[in-house]
């Protein structure tokens, strides 16, 4: 089914079976009501066959992910840290990149309304003025900001927003010092030709320092290189209220995200680590 208010995107991309032209929420909320007749009727979809599916994916394909290298911080146990840290009545909003898809799969969510994204738009940028919005809204519960290195300096002049307003967000920025999926598709799709996807790689540089730039702006800044670090950063984070933080994860830079799907492949062309050369096949 393929629902648009604008004819000419029926069918663009893949074709649809059932073309339906109109604002998505008069479309939804009339398909509600049609599905409620067909219930009300005793016309139910006999569902068994696909769960057993979802059953098999979930025993062949479980949730995980490799350590990172030794003395490095993985970036999937950073973020799964903090939603166990700081649970699920927590607000969580994520930029666009592989820290993006890492938070849907590492935070356990049990909530509605507790999971913000700006999904398949790619929004770079979207997660300091989204999580702001966040915690106006809900002031009483923390509300994270993950996002990656490259994100982040799109919009983090907002920061001064947040501190002249009392809007004291919480930012974990997963620090790959890279546009951590672009240099997965070139690592994995075009031979290591890495173009224009690394931002600083000297050793012992930081372009730009995260943590003096967060207290430039009047926030707290942290910084966490070590594994060790991990839950003590978070929690000392946890216990700043009253201006926003920002927390400079220096992480592994190779780790993935499984499952993928190439440019250009049916969805159902999914690979998952064992499918690539054995070098990057670094997750059960």
């Amino acid at each position: 089914m393929h629902a648009d208010i604008d004819p000419a995107e029926i069918s663009k991309n893949r074709v649809a079976d059932v073309p339906i032209v109109g604002d998505a929420r008069d479309v939804l909320s009339e398909l509600f009501l049609a599905v409620q007749a067909e219930h009300a009727a005793g016309r139910k979809a006999d569902l068994t066959a696909w769960w057993a599916v979802l059953t098999e994916w979930l025993e062949n394909y479980p949730l995980g992910h490799a350590p990172a290298p030794e003395g490095q911080v993985s970036p999937q146990h950073v973020i799964s840290r903090i939603g166990a840290i700081s649970g699920p009545e927590s607000i969580y909003v994520a930029g666009v990149g592989q820290h993006q898809m890492w938070a849907s799969q590492f935070i356990r969510y049990e909530n509605p309304y507790t999971w913000i994204n700006s999904g398949g738009l790619g929004t770079m940028g979207f997660v300091v003025p989204a999580a702001m919005g966040a915690k106006v809204g809900r002031p009483d519960v923390p509300v994270w900001a993950i996002d990656g290195d490259g994100c982040f300096q799109m919009t983090n002049q907002e920061l001064a927003t947040c501190v002249i307003n009392d809007i004291p967000i919480k930012i974990a920025v997963i620090n790959n010092s890279s546009l951590g999926m672009v240099r997965q598709w070139q690592t994995l799709l075009y031979n290591e030709r890495y173009s224009n996807s690394d931002l600083h790689t000297s050793v012992g540089r930081r372009v730009p320092d995260f943590v003096k730039l967060s207290d430039a702006y009047g926030c707290v800044g942290l910084r966490c290189e070590s594994p060790d670090e991990v839950d003590a950063t978070i929690q000392k984070a946890m216990e700043i209220n009253d201006v926003p933080v920002v927390i400079d994860f220096v992480v592994f830079r190779d780790a993935m995200v499984w499952p993928m799907v190439a440019a250009g492949s049916s969805n159902d062309k999914i690979q998952v680590a064992r499918d690539v050369s054995p070098k990057w096949d670094r997750e059960d």
